[in-house]
């Protein structure tokens, strides 16, 4: 709701500013049609231009975006493995040696080793487990903020 009058309307209702209220609507006023041939938007035209083009080549093409995208989730599983459990051992030395309870830098160490071990998985390509293994090593750390 913008609190102008005819913000509640449905947009099939709405008026345009050259059909203001007053203004006749005539076949002058109209935008001009555009010919028939001509595609409706810019994504037709790709499409026929790729159906003109199609070869053996986008299959190598289709691969190689397969393999790019495999590559730069596997070095995103590892940088982030690889944070999280440097955080979690700098959390744990710094509660070693505090006045926390032993099981807090227990559980961030234990946190950080999870995290680790995402790191390796997210190496050798199983990038969803090592997903699921930084997010349970991030749990155990945030367990171990808990216990603090």
């Amino acid at each position: 709701m913008s609190g102008r009058p005819d913000s509640d309307l449905t947009p099939d209702t709405q008026t345009s500013p050259d059909t203001a209220e007053g203004a006749p609507e005539t076949t002058e006023d109209a935008p001009e049609r555009a010919p028939e041939d001509a595609p409706e938007d810019l994504s037709e035209a790709d499409d026929q231009h790729d159906d003109e083009h199609d070869g053996e080549h986008d299959g190598e093409h289709d691969g190689d975006l397969l393999e790019e995208q495999a590559r730069r989730a596997r070095w995103a599983a590892v940088g982030t493995g690889i944070v999280l459990a440097l955080a979690g051992t700098a959390a744990a030395l710094l509660r070693v040696s505090g006045t926390a309870p032993a099981l807090v830098p227990f559980a961030y160490a234990c946190g950080a080793a999870v995290c680790a071990l995402a790191a390796v998985l997210g190496a050798r390509g199983r990038t969803r487990r090592a997903l699921w293994a930084a997010v349970a090593g991030v749990m155990i750390m945030a367990l171990g903020d808990q216990f603090d």
